[in-house]
């Protein structure tokens, strides 16, 4: 589906949260959304119901938007007023989230580039009923690091020239291989753990995703190394069998596991 810039001389846009497939009626009451000048409210297309809201078009041309990137704390906002609406609706259907910012010209323009992706929705609707998303993280903790000497700080005698015992030079450069080497088998140890806790939790879930790992500064602690980072679609009645899943692997592994959820699941519409 294209996302839509609508021009600055239209006196309003059409802001589009998320589809849906309901002919219950959605709680939206009080639901504020990105703007307070008009309601959160409906829009059938089909068999199918938009979540959306008019908007002023002179707050989403391609300029306003840009500067609002570049605001970090009016960015938060909008992005957590845009999830608040599609978290409201993904508690009472299965729930297709559009991206922050998806708008178009009018009512009738939103109805009718929605229809033409209505295939689409409909399978992604499909495919999460009755699912949710969950992330699963896994931290392999750094060994001490032991500070190793150089042949020059070798201890010295109490008396006599200083020079380098017999053989200091190769003892160092043994100790340094062998640091190197121990360094590549935790490596090698941590990688097997990510590979076997993704392959439990693909048991459990109906779909997944690997994302980038995060560095020690992105995980605030620099003594631990994130060695995995996925998300996994899960059957609401195997979200138990996933929790115990994730402590039984914390015991059998010894790696930290974080597992966060449930969440709409962002990560698996726009496969399909």
């Amino acid at each position: 589906m294209t996302e839509r810039s609508p021009r600055a001389s239209d006196a309003n846009a059409m802001y589009v949260y998320a589809v849906c497939r309901t002919e219950d009626r959605l709680p939206l009451d009080g639901v504020p959304g990105v703007t307070r000048d008009a309601p959160v409210r409906p829009l059938p297309f089909g068999a199918l119901t938009a979540i959306v809201q008019t908007v002023r078009a002179a707050e989403f041309t391609d300029e306003a938007w840009q500067e609002r990137l570049a605001d970090e704390p009016e960015l938060e906002r909008y992005a957590r007023a845009h999830h608040e609406v599609v978290s409201v609706v993904a508690a009472h259907a299965p729930t297709v989230p559009l991206p922050l910012a998806t708008l178009y010209h009018g009512e009738d323009s939103a109805r009718l580039a929605l229809t033409k992706e209505s295939a689409r929705f409909h399978t992604a609707l499909k495919r999460i009923a009755r699912h949710a998303e969950w992330g699963v993280k896994v931290y392999a903790a750094h060994a001490p690091q032991k500070r190793d000497s150089s042949p020059a700080e070798e201890p010295k005698a109490a008396a006599g020239p200083s020079r380098p015992a017999p053989g200091a030079g190769r003892a160092y450069l043994d100790r340094k291989r062998n640091l190197q080497a121990r360094r590549e088998r935790r490596q090698e140890d941590s990688l097997r753990v990510a590979e076997a806790v993704d392959a439990d939790m693909n048991r459990v879930a109906t779909a997944s995703r690997r994302l980038r790992t995060h560095g020690p500064a992105a995980v605030g602690d620099d003594r631990r190394v994130q060695v995995l980072n996925a998300t996994y679609l899960v059957a609401e009645h195997r979200a138990a069998e996933l929790a115990l899943l994730a402590q039984a692997l914390r015991e059998r592994t010894g790696a930290q596991i974080e597992l966060s959820g449930p969440w709409v699941p962002y990560s698996f519409v726009g496969e399909v």
